[in-house]
């Protein structure tokens, strides 16, 4: 019997379909968006449309947790986390080196606003069970403030950030010693977050309680993974990744952003230019862009202009926790939000410089997503993506490069 040629055709065709098909589904079974096959390298790569790169080296935390103190003072460290996430890794850090150096008992600190009576408990946004659990054996921690320890009681002492032994010595221990109990007031000289070059016991402690301590409590960390979710699914044509951008109108409107635009390299970058920057080093118009925004101002339509799908907080956050993270006097919670936000994103853009790019730079480089681009008028008008790369990964002198290895 003659076997029609078009019987064959639709017949190869078939198979060469089922063949396609069975290649993509054994690709994306064993090498999914966020396998951990891509954080070996910081190579451009088909990730996606535009110039997605892997990220960076998988480290391990390299410290040595410090052997318990056989006696302890009867004395109290007291203090507080203020001014958002950036600053409360850092104040953390530095009541633990002050307690341990004292044989101190730390009490845990509770979070404050900005704005007079913003106060929260400590387990009103981070994981109080995790943060005992991590510095046992390095100090004593007491859950609740003592009903000996009080205001009257309280000698306050400034500590300056990134606090030295000798500092400790000279200006912290003769007033433990003198009052029993202290209040420490962390101020932060400047912004140094600059890699050590020696290791010494006192890094490790520092290691440990930036790196080791602080984890979001349930509810928060449904909120942020919820939304990062709700990204990766509007991210469909980059395979789920997305790029945050730290721009905040609020911000940009101050003085202390108004930089020489003559000047190589600026202090802040306006929607427009967060935009054009993008475009240049290749990321097309369907790349899907976060703000630490909270709500939506007229001022960034000229970067939805470029990148259509630009979101804030109030368009991605789950509506039944909008009342209780967005709509609330205190801005604690959105700026926790935004801190873990672009520490999870594939691509972390800073619009503005300071210690909230610095430390999530830290978060960052510890979990091995080392894209970080940042916006530079560099000569010659060059378009490289690794001419961005933020100094804190491409000269591996961030201070969370002495932590892990």
């Amino acid at each position: 019997m003659a076997v029609d040629p078009r019987q064959i055709v639709a017949g190869v065709l078939t198979v060469t379909m089922f063949v396609m098909l069975g290649n993509m589904i054994t690709r994306d079974h064993f090498y999914p968006v966020d396998s951990d096959i891509s954080i070996h390298s910081t190579s451009k790569q088909s990730l996606g449309n535009g110039p997605w790169m892997k990220g960076g080296e998988s480290l391990k935390p390299c410290w040595t947790k410090p052997v318990p103190q056989a006696d302890q003072s009867e004395g109290f460290v007291t203090f507080s986390l203020t001014n958002g996430p950036e600053y409360h890794v850092s104040q953390i850090a530095d009541a633990v080196i002050v307690a341990r150096y004292l044989r101190a008992t730390l009490v845990i600190p509770d979070i404050r606003g900005s704005k007079p009576g913003d106060k929260r408990n400590f387990e009103d946004i981070y994981d109080v069970e995790h943060f005992v659990r991590s510095l046992d054996g390095v100090v004593k921690v007491a859950t609740t403030q003592p009903a000996e320890v009080s205001a009257r009681n309280l000698a306050v002492v400034k500590v300056p950030n990134r606090v030295s032994e000798d500092y400790i010595a000279e200006n912290i221990e003769p007033v433990f010693t003198s009052k029993g109990n202290i209040r420490l007031a962390t101020y932060f000289p400047s912004v140094n977050m600059k890699k050590t070059k020696e290791k010494s016991n006192i890094d490790s402690i520092a290691c440990m309680s930036m790196f080791g301590t602080l984890e979001l409590q349930p509810e928060v960390n449904e909120v942020v993974e919820s939304m990062v979710e709700r990204l990766r699914t509007l991210s469909a044509k980059s395979k789920g990744q997305f790029i945050a951008v730290d721009l905040r109108v609020d911000i940009l409107e101050k003085k202390s952003c108004q930089g020489d635009s003559s000047l190589k390299s600026k202090s802040c970058y306006g929607p427009e230019e967060i935009g054009m920057f993008l475009r240049k080093v290749g990321f097309n118009k369907d790349t899907t862009l976060y703000l630490t925004q909270s709500r939506w101002d007229s001022s960034l339509d000229a970067l939805k202009d470029l990148f259509p799908k630009t979101y804030t907080k109030e368009s991605i956050m789950p509506i039944d926790k909008k009342a209780k993270f967005l709509d609330s006097e205190s801005s604690e919670l959105e700026k926790v939000i935004d801190f873990y936000m672009c520490s999870e994103s594939d691509v972390f853009v800073p619009a503005i410089s300071g210690l909230f790019y610095a430390n999530v730079a830290g978060k960052r480089i510890a979990s091995g997503k080392t894209q970080i681009l940042v916006p530079a008028d560099i000569p010659g008008s060059s378009a490289a993506l690794t001419d961005y790369i933020s100094h804190y990964v491409s000269k591996k002198n961030h201070f969370a490069y002495s932590c892990f290895c």
